[in-house]
This record gives C-alpha cells, sequence and structure tokens, in this order.
C-alpha cells in the first residue's frame, strides 16, 4: 500500500492534517470535505455520485486496491464462462470524476476531532465520514475453519485470488467426485449466491465431469427462489446436485482440511471439492469506531444512512442494517446515492429526499438462462419497508441472461465510472 506524493498533497496540503481554519472554512460550505472508508461499490458509488451532485465537494475514497474485483459474476469465471479480467474494475473513472483515490486504509476514526487515521500515517479531517467497509468472515466457524483452511477449502466469497482456487479444484475433480457447499447462518452477502454457484458447477460437471455431483450443506432450512432453484435443478441436472437443510443434518460443524472431511451433528463427509462459505459480519473497522450494535451490524437511519451510534458518520452498503434489503451490490448502489443525496441536502441546510430504493439479484443457472429478483422499497415512519418484489424464472430465462448482463454493465458504471 502507499500513497503518491500528489495524492499527499491533494490530501493534506503537505501535513496529512486539516488545519482548523480548514476545518472551519469547511464546515462554512465553501469547501466540504468528505472522507469515504471503502470502496467497493457502496463506498465508490458514493464518491462519485457526491462529485456529480457537487463538483465543489472535495471527496476522498481510501481503499488499499488500486482495482476492485467484483463478486457479481464471480461464480461465472469459476466455470470459465468469464475471466477474472472481465469483472476487475479500475479507478480510473472515479479520479477522471475528480475523486482522490488514496491507496491506504482507515484504521481509526476520532469522531469528536472529526479525523480520520490511515494506515500510513495521514490523518485526513473531514466533515462527513462515510463508512462502507464491506464485510469480514467470522474464521472458526466451523471449527478449523481458519484463514489457513481457507486455502484448502476456499470459500470464494471475495473475489480474486479465492475465486482462482475454487476454479482450479473444480478443473482438477475427479469423474464421480463431490463438490460440497457449506452455506452459512445468519446475515451474509448475497444470499441466492451459494445456490447460483451450485447450479452453475452442475453445469461445468455435466460437460465435463457428468459423474460428479454437488451437495449443498445448508445450515438454514430455506433458502431465495428454492422453489424455482429447485424446479431448475430437476430439468437441467437430475440427480446432480443434491441440498440438504438444516432439519436433515445440514449444518457443518466442523472441518478437517488436510482429510478434506467436513463434519455434520451426525456424520463425516469425505469430498473433492470443499466451497466453505464462512458466517460473515461488517469489518473491523465498524466494531473498532463503535458503529456496530450488540447483535454485530450498524444501526442506522434510513433517510440518511447516518449511524444511529455515532453523529456525522454515514454507515452504507452489507455493514449496515438496511432490512429488508438484501446484502447485494444492488442494494449497496441504491444507498450510497441516497447518502450522497442525505449529504449534499445537510451541506446545504435542507431536508434529505425521500428515497425509494431499487435493488435486483440476478442468479446464472446455466449458460443460457438465469432467474432474478426485484425489490422497491421506501422509508415510513422511520423504517424501510418493502413494497413489492418480483420474481422472474423460467419462462423469461434466456431473457434474463441478457438482462444480467446489461445489469452488471451498468451498475459498474454507475458505481465506477467505467
Amino acid at each position: 500500500m502507499g500513497i503518491s506524493r500528489r495524492t499527499l498533497l491533494q490530501l493534506a496540503a503537505g501535513t496529512g492534517i486539516l488545519s482548523r481554519a480548514q476545518a472551519r472554512q469547511s464546515r462554512t460550505g465553501l469547501k466540504a470535505k468528505i472522507v469515504i472508508a471503502g470502496g467497493g461499490f457502496a463506498g465508490a458509488a458514493c464518491a462519485l455520485a457526491l462529485r456529480r451532485l457537487n463538483p465543489s465537494i472535495e471527496v476522498t475514497l481510501v481503499d488499499p486496491d488500486d482495482r476492485y474485483i467484483t463478486c457479481p459474476m464471480s461464480n461465472a469465471v469459476l466455470v470459465g464462462l468469464r475471466d477474472l479480467d472481465s469483472i476487475t474494475v479500475s479507478r480510473r473513472g472515479l479520479e477522471r470524476a475528480g475523486v482522490i483515490c488514496a491507496r491506504d486504509r482507515v484504521v481509526a476514526i476520532d469522531t469528536q476531532r472529526r479525523h480520520a487515521r490511515l494506515g500510513g500515517g495521514v490523518v485526513l479531517g473531514y466533515d462527513r465520514l462515510v463508512v462502507a467497509p464491506g464485510i469480514r468472515f467470522l474464521w472458526g466457524t466451523p471449527q478449523g475453519y481458519d484463514e489457513a483452511a481457507s486455502l484448502t477449502m476456499p470459500h470464494a466469497w471475495s473475489a480474486g485470488v479465492q475465486t482462482q482456487l475454487l476454479a482450479a479444484q473444480l478443473r482438477a475433480i475427479r469423474d464421480g467426485g463431490v463438490v460440497a457447499i457449506s452455506v452459512p447462518t445468519g446475515p451474509m452477502r448475497c444470499p441466492p449466491g451459494p445456490f447460483e454457484r451450485a447450479s452453475l458447477i452442475a453445469g461445468f460437471l455435466q460437460a465435463n465431469k457428468p459423474r460428479a455431483k454437488v451437495l449443498i450443506f445448508d445450515a438454514n432450512n430455506r433458502f431465495p427462489r428454492q422453489d424455482t432453484f429447485t424446479e431448475a435443478w430437476h430439468s437441467l441436472y437430475r440427480g446432480m446436485i443434491e441440498w440438504i437443510p438444516m432439519t436433515e443434518d445440514g449444518g457443518v460443524v466442523r472441518v478437517a482440511p488436510a482429510e478434506m472431511t467436513l463434519y455434520t451433528a451426525n456424520g463425516a463427509h469425505r469430498v473433492d471439492v470443499a466451497n466453505i462459505i464462512p458466517p460473515q459480519a461488517p469489518a473491523e473497522l465498524a466494531v473498532q469506531a463503535g458503529l456496530a450494535s450488540d447483535h454485530g451490524w450498524c444501526p442506522i437511519k434510513p433517510l440518511t444512512f447516518e449511524s444511529q451510534l455515532i453523529g456525522g458518520v454515514h454507515v452504507i452498503g452489507d455493514a449496515c442494517i438496511a432490512d429488508p434489503m438484501p446484502k447485494s451490490a444492488s442494494a449497496a448502489n441504491a444507498q450510497a446515492r441516497q447518502c450522497a443525496l442525505a449529504i449534499v441536502a445537510s451541506l446545504a441546510g435542507r431536508e434529505p429526499p425521500t428515497p425509494r430504493f431499487e435493488s435486483v439479484c440476478y442468479s446464472l443457472l446455466q449458460p443460457g438462462s438465469a432467474l432474478s429478483i426485484h425489490g422497491s422499497f421506501d422509508v415510513a415512519a422511520g423504517e424501510i419497508r418493502q413494497l413489492q418484489a418480483e420474481e422472474h424464472g423460467a419462462a423469461t430465462a434466456r431473457q434474463e441472461v441478457r438482462n444480467a448482463e446489461d445489469w452488471y454493465r451498468h451498475i459498474v458504471n454507475d458505481s465506477f465510472g467505467v
């Protein structure tokens, strides 16, 4: 990680600390300074929206990576329908929009002084701070599943190296082998994702290792679009995918990576490839800053996405509590745009607009078919409420593939400006 001299000068006029005079000037609206921690869909979309809404606002996006590898479409990479470059996004579009991109990480927040300290020692003053840290994995659940184990039993729930590891294991599996997917309980990123993954892996095996099969060990008893997925599996991959719910001993409690064995309450299951998706929580910054509540996630005010626990700090994306919105790229983008609108309104002394959020999750079933879940949400009585949900499935399966591709191009452009 590092910050160029030019960026340092942009960030802090040579010191890395916003002077009191600059801070006072900023708060009068002459030059508002917004710092955004985290450059995924939520953070990037908020940065871009702020610059488009008011180019006089100085926006600094802090993220250790100069590129972002998207989780949407990463399941297609696993089975060779895409390559990793096709889901890798640069920061150039943000920089063209005037966003200052600092390759570092926010490691501490002083909410009294309104300072954000970076890992490299730079301290940024801000008028508003937006925290979009994403998730962290709760290592140790199942027992024996830690970062070292993920090199043998990849989770591939953050795209990049993990995606490549799991893809290589799938290519090397023996015909007649077993791929296991372990689904955690609790809130998680992209709830339909494991079942899209099972579908695409089954399609890959059907074409290349037709005697292999997929077992889904699920710590839950229901999953999104269950009837539609199940019907598609019966039609496309008869006998290749078996879903094991919690009530039928589907919860994995321990893993033994060296033996490639998964243990449930009532048995041991030796497999050829194990995709263990661990339970999730907000990234450590949210916890350290006091933005997370006792139950682990970050409560927010739905009109502004300002933290309910700390004033002047907004939390968007997977880390926040925005139920019934899913934890997805589409929801993160919608939250980011509302957060940006609310910040601009606040700086101008106006009330934030009343939002209407749209969210969509696409799941590929095979190269030529897909399904989707569309949701509309608004805010009433201080809470986010779902207005409607539409499900599109087999009847429009081919059109849904085209819709998914169009949606992906649009959301990358709308979030990253590329």
